[in-house]
């Protein structure tokens, strides 16, 4: 029994624990921005994408042999699908508004972070998580100064 412990490869739950802090950090800043889908959904989504590419990865390894790589891409593929139709349920249209756009965007990005990890690419992944953050939170900023530049505006015109 010792010996299945000494010789574990414990890369792929490092790898889900990571996916599950990434996701987490830009699913506070959806919470703190007071959004339906918060931490728990991002970290679900991004440790879900890991936990596909994770098993798709033992699979072709164990199983497929190296020339059935491209059965990753597929599992990458179905993944975005998936996300997909998550983010389209939260995408929202009523009084001439669209909303959760944001939201849906963040979960796709989440789900590509996950892959990303998944796939052993934690410094590309945890730069995507930073400039995610960037784009909520900083972007937010200059676009609500840009319409509130454009109102004015608007209004010295009329």
């Amino acid at each position: 029994m010792d010996s299945f412990f000494l010789s574990y490869n414990y890369e792929p739950i490092l790898q889900l624990i990571i996916a599950l802090v990434l996701g987490s950090l830009i699913g506070i800043e959806r919470s703190i921005a007071g959004k339906t889908a918060g931490m728990r959904t991002f970290a679900l989504v991004s440790l879900g994408a890991t936990l596909f590419v994770i098993i798709a990865r033992i699979l072709t390894s164990n199983y497929l042999g190296p020339n059935d790589a491209d059965a990753i891409l597929r599992v990458v593929a179905s993944i975005v699908s998936g996300i997909g139709f998550i983010g389209a349920g939260l995408i929202i249209f009523g009084n001439q508004e669209v909303r959760g756009l944001t939201t849906a965007a963040g979960l796709w990005v989440s789900a590509a972070i996950g892959v990303a990890v998944g796939m052993g690419f934690y410094i590309i992944s945890t730069v995507a998580v930073l400039l995610t953050l960037f784009t909520l939170r900083v972007l937010y900023s200059f676009e609500e100064k840009a319409k509130e530049f454009t109102h004015v505006k608007d209004n010295q015109i009329k």
